[in-house]
């Protein structure tokens, strides 16, 4: 339908040409020879307003790459020709964009495993519950000793889930930078003593001293997030509870480093391979995965310790070797 139109109103000019010659008694060779001549240039002036039009399309869009380009790539306009300006344009463009690509996989391969292990985490504790109240209504309830058991175990699953939603909540706020430091000057040392008096019945458990090193119980004044700081010790003295020997202790040390005081936590546990330490920090990871659940571990603990320090401008360093013991040590500013 289209070309039918678009032919008739081309030849239309030729048309009423013929007429008009033929209207002054011209030859017909005449005649049709003059409206094709016509025709044709009439065509071709159509063509070349065409090429015309379409050259000022394809300028424009060419300006418009380049200008986009320039923002991307945060350049200034240089005096090269317009097309190697262009090829450079668009290298840097596709540099940036596999960079991009790049990180949105690792992003989306963070994100999957992220959901995979918050399942998991989730569905134990769950699954477990779930397991002790259908046997209690299976008619375990009239057992007193079996009611007892199961209430209590039901329970300590119901506080894991509590703490690690807790803790999912922490570090969702710690990663997403939301987190507002209180900074107030304190003593490290007297915190240190009120994570020990938490942690006491726990330590006793497994028969572990909590103790200062030489020297260590004296004041060490600190500018920090007090309650943040609490839960990097509090969480780093609980790790080497869950992972020390029976009959072992667990020792900090605090030393003044001129501007800015040293703490380092240390057990004469299990031990760390050197391999496996640089994904301690890492979320849900567990250098032993049956044994981290049996203490009740939700494999937030030290991630948080490492973004709560970052967000102090610090960094959690540890050392490890099998069969002696692991240390944990950081520093926090004085003022």
């Amino acid at each position: 339908m289209f070309n039918k139109v678009t032919c008739g109103v081309s030849l239309l000019p030729a048309c009423i040409l013929f007429f008009i010659l033929n209207y002054f008694n011209t030859s017909f060779i005449v005649n049709i020879s003059i409206c094709i001549g016509f025709y044709l240039l009439f065509l071709f002036l159509i063509v070349w307003l065409l090429l015309f039009w379409m050259k000022n399309v394809v300028d424009k869009k060419v300006k418009n790459i380049l200008l986009s380009l320039q923002e991307l790539t945060d350049e200034t306009p240089s005096n090269i020709p317009p097309l190697d300006a262009l090829n450079d344009q668009i290298t840097t463009w596709t540099s940036k964009k596999k960079v991009e690509i790049e990180q949105l996989k690792r992003l989306e391969s963070y994100r999957k495993e992220f959901l995979e292990n918050v399942s998991h985490e989730l569905k134990t504790p769950i699954f477990n519950i779930q397991g002790y109240l259908h046997t209690l209504l299976d008619g375990a309830l009239d057992e007193s000793e079996v009611r007892e058991k199961f209430v209590r175990k039901a329970t300590k699953n119901a506080d894991r889930l509590s703490t690690l939603v807790d803790d999912l909540l922490i570090i969702s706020s710690l990663e997403t930078k939301n987190l507002t430091l209180e900074k107030e000057e304190f003593n490290i040392a007297e915190l240190i003593k009120e994570a020990f008096e938490a942690l006491e019945i726990k330590s006793k458990e497994k028969n572990i001293g909590l103790e200062f090193k030489k020297g260590c119980d004296k004041s060490f004044i600190v500018n920090a997030d007090k309650d943040r700081i609490k839960q990097v010790v509090y969480n780093l003295i609980d790790n080497s509870i869950k992972y020390g020997k029976e009959g072992g202790k667990t020792s900090i040390g605090c030393y003044d480093m001129e501007n800015a005081v040293s703490v380092e936590i240390s057990d004469n546990g299990i031990g760390i391979e050197e391999e496996l330490l640089p994904r301690l920090f890492e979320r849900f990871y567990r250098v032993d995965k049956s044994r981290s659940r049996e203490a009740g571990g939700t494999g937030l603990g030290l991630s948080i310790v490492k973004h709560i320090l970052e967000a102090h401008q610090s960094q959690v360093n540890v050392t490890s070797s099998i069969g002696i013991g692991t240390t944990f040590s950081f520093n926090l500013q004085k003022n």
